[in-house]
């Protein structure tokens, strides 16, 4: 697999028009013998004149090859962490995450093969909350399901750090990462070894016994919340970074409506992060089970129990009928600011890929729209909510694009 990511030293060079002298002991300063050398043998790279001087082994240097190279690997490593995000998704609808209750890097990488090591693990789990007050009667086949789903959640965990650690190790040591890129980089592999330990300090929350409380044992809201915010922005991160070094850049004409239509692009970007952060929320708290009906809640445009936990700013984030209640406030701002954009932009001269970014997004939104409906009125069935989670990556990604289009050229 990392073959996809990995080009020959020499072929790279060969791109780059950079020819290294094959002569022992040729002059370095372009003549030979009073005579002018050739003009391809007296093109040297400064970082190639440096490690012939040196005597050590000539490293690559950055050029357009080796950018749609790493360009293809952030463009790989984002979709791993978005195969993660889904994955994730479904593990906490079928209430599997609180199904491992150990963390153990490498050791817990061997699922159990014998009846005896399947039953010790299932033991483990019945001294924790949620089988003692949710799953008193599951079976040691019932366990075994939850309990893969949360090992395939993992395991594609150390994937994704992986996809990230490796390529990058290798394109630092070989020099196709400029100043700007290696700190990049480095922030992108660190996020990715916080991610594995915030989604550890995430299952703990659902771990610990509660004695004041009956209701079901689950994961902070909070917790779960930042596990699924930094996951985003991982993921934002890198398929920003790969589509900038992928992507032909158009030179647009700075009016003063392009300027409003780039604001307006970021703002609505924004409006779509936020409302697919406010989806942990709704995840966390079994939000999508309280008002299965549309538009209005119930009986009413407002419901009564808004404003029932106090003081009023913990409705916001404790309350699941608020908590429904601000995504669905989002989720419909969110579609009509992005209506407005399609049409700001119908005003505005675009070059091809920039309009097709608009229209792709007016489209994902409103399909968007269309599966939140229908995930309510249908009481959260599994598959048409994973569904629905995944819709909001993809109405991220397509926001990014277009984003992307429209950025400024420095000049």
């Amino acid at each position: 697999m990392l073959r996809l990511f990995f080009l020959p030293l020499k072929a790279v060079l060969k791109s780059s028009g950079i020819r290294l002298l094959a002569t022992r002991g040729a002059p370095r300063c372009g003549s030979h013998n009073g005579q002018k050398l050739p003009l391809l043998q007296r093109q040297y790279s400064t970082a190639s004149e440096v490690a012939l001087q040196s005597g050590r082994r000539s490293v690559s240097i950055p050029t357009k090859a080796t950018e749609r190279i790493m360009g293809r690997w952030l463009l790989v490593c984002s979709g791993t962490v978005a195969g993660a995000v889904i994955l994730g998704g479904v593990t906490r609808l079928t209430e599997s995450g609180l199904s491992m209750v150990d963390w153990h890097l490498i050791k817990e990488m061997k699922p159990p093969t014998s009846q005896e090591e399947w039953e010790a693990e299932f033991q483990k789990y019945q001294q924790f909350p949620e089988f003692k007050i949710l799953n008193h009667d599951m079976t040691l086949a019932e366990f075994k399901f939850i309990w893969y789903m949360e090992y395939s959640h993992r395991m594609w965990g150390r994937i994704v750090g992986l996809a990230y650690i490796l390529p990058a190790a290798y394109f630092w040591r070989r020099g196709w990462l400029t100043s700007g890129m290696k700190g990049r980089v480095l922030a992108l592999c660190g996020l990715v070894c916080f991610q594995g330990l915030l989604g550890w300090y995430m299952v703990k929350s659902g771990l610990e016994e509660k004695p004041d409380s009956h209701d079901i044992p689950r994961v902070s809201q909070y917790r779960l919340a930042a596990h699924l915010g930094s996951a985003l922005v991982l993921y934002c991160a890198s398929l920003w970074t790969a589509l900038s070094l992928l992507l032909p850049r158009d030179k647009l004409p700075e009016t003063r409506q392009l300027l409003q239509l780039r604001r307006f692009a970021h703002g609505t970007a924004g409006l779509v992060f936020l409302t697919a952060l406010s989806g942990a929320f709704v995840a966390g708290l079994d939000a999508g089970l309280v008002y299965n009906s549309f538009p209005k809640m119930g009986e009413r445009w407002i419901p009564e129990d808004l404003f029932t936990f106090s003081p009023v700013l913990k409705n916001v984030f404790e309350n699941p009928t608020m908590v429904q209640f601000d995504h669905r406030i989002l989720g419909i701002t969110t579609v009509t600011a992005i209506t407005g954009l399609y049409f700001l932009s119908r005003r505005i001269p675009l070059p091809r890929r920039a309009k097709m970014a608009v229209a792709t997004l007016l489209t994902v939104a409103y399909t968007q729209v269309g599966l939140g409906i229908s995930t309510l009125l249908m009481y959260v069935p599994t598959p048409l909510a994973a569904v629905h989670q995944s819709g909001s990556l993809a109405l991220l990604s397509v926001a990014l694009w277009l984003m992307n289009e429209l950025r400024r050229i420095p000049k």
